[in-house]
């Protein structure tokens, strides 16, 4: 159970209503009463929807008293007798979905804190939440329902979109949003690139970061990461990309739609990611690359080279995800073997 001290819950919900959103359909008789919340198979009750998408967890499914339980068609046969079930070809989506009837993104409460500042000129859409400590420039433009929670910073002359969300103590500067962007606690977007020119007698002397950041619709930027603004052309994050905590983003870069960055990566200047590239976490990116659509990038990898659509790379340099495996037994065989001797 949720605590209501910090999350907000609705509901209850009959199952067939979880089923519609879920896009699945109910296998054998729903449950008598209303569901009221999500949980564990471990820990659910009645009143619980829980799910199985991991197949090492079906030995629980015996002793599970959730009211409802979404799995795959595949995994139906396994399950008890005694356990409804909501059935969806992704049982992990459908969870996301009736976990999110439950607990819904929260709307602004709208109004000004006392304590903000929002200076003339900048512009406030409808029903926009101010929360205390925060700053809204001049010239920047905040859409419907938007939240700007305590002490976050939006730069002069920023467009964020409708239904955002802005973390406390973040800061959003030379930047465009579109809807429904999200940007977590400490979260920097739109700082000056990392470029500079060098020169052992002159020292070192910074070029002018005159691009933007350019965020389309439905983004989620984690905490504390950094996206970097353009140095000429803009810095681009496509619809749908989630990009986790701890991430640096450098100057021109470009994502696709999308694409999952997951902790600790880096991704230097002016690389490119195609459309839906997963790159794991502490994985690193040189600069001036071009990373296929598909690309799935095993965690703290280093890729150095173009990667061709729909390939799975991994290692230091990143080679197929094949042949690396296939270094790592050999290396181990002759380490044994030397061992040995």
């Amino acid at each position: 159970m949720a605590d209501p001290r910090f999350f907000e819950t609705a509901g209850p919900f009959t199952a067939e209503a979880l089923a519609a959103a879920a896009n699945g359909v109910l296998d054998g008789a729903p449950p008598a009463g209303l569901l009221t919340g999500v949980a564990s198979i471990d820990s659910a009750g009645p009143g619980d929807v829980t799910f199985l998408s991991n197949r090492s967890y079906i030995s629980k499914l015996a002793e599970c008293r959730a009211g409802l339980c979404v799995m795959a068609a595949a995994d139906v046969p396994r399950a008890p007798e005694h356990l409804p079930l909501l059935v969806a070809p992704a049982a992990y989506m459908a969870f996301a979905r009736v976990s999110r009837c439950f607990h819904p993104p929260r709307s602004a409460n709208p109004g000004i804190h006392h304590r903000a500042i929002v200076e003339d000129g900048a512009v406030i859409g409808q029903g926009v939440e101010i929360g205390p400590g925060a700053v809204v420039m001049a010239g920047a433009e905040i859409g419907d329902g938007t939240i700007i929670q305590a002490n976050a910073v939006i730069d002069r002359g920023t467009v964020i979109g409708r239904n955002c969300v802005i973390g406390a103590g973040a800061y959003v500067g030379f930047a465009c949003l579109g809807d429904r962007v999200y940007i977590y606690t400490g979260a920097r977007i739109g700082q000056d690139g990392f470029g500079f020119a060098s020169d052992p007698a002159a020292g070192h002397v910074r070029i002018p970061q005159v691009g933007r950041v350019i965020i389309g619709n439905d983004v989620e930027i984690g905490a504390n990461s950094t996206v970097d603004r353009g140095a000429g052309p803009d810095t681009v994050l496509g619809d749908n990309c989630m990009i986790d905590n701890l991430v640096t983003l450098g100057h021109n870069v470009r994502l696709g739609r999308g694409c999952v960055v997951v902790a600790q990566v880096g991704i230097s200047g002016s690389t490119e990611f195609g459309d839906y590239v997963v790159a794991g976490g502490q994985s690193g990116f040189a600069g001036h690359l071009k990373v296929g659509s598909g690309s799935r990038i095993a965690a703290r990898s280093g890729v150095t080279r173009a990667i061709a659509p729909g390939s799975e790379m991994g290692g230091f340099p990143a080679i197929p995800i094949r042949d690396w495996h296939r270094q790592t037994v050999a290396l181990a065989r002759l380490a044994k073997r030397k061992h040995e001797d």
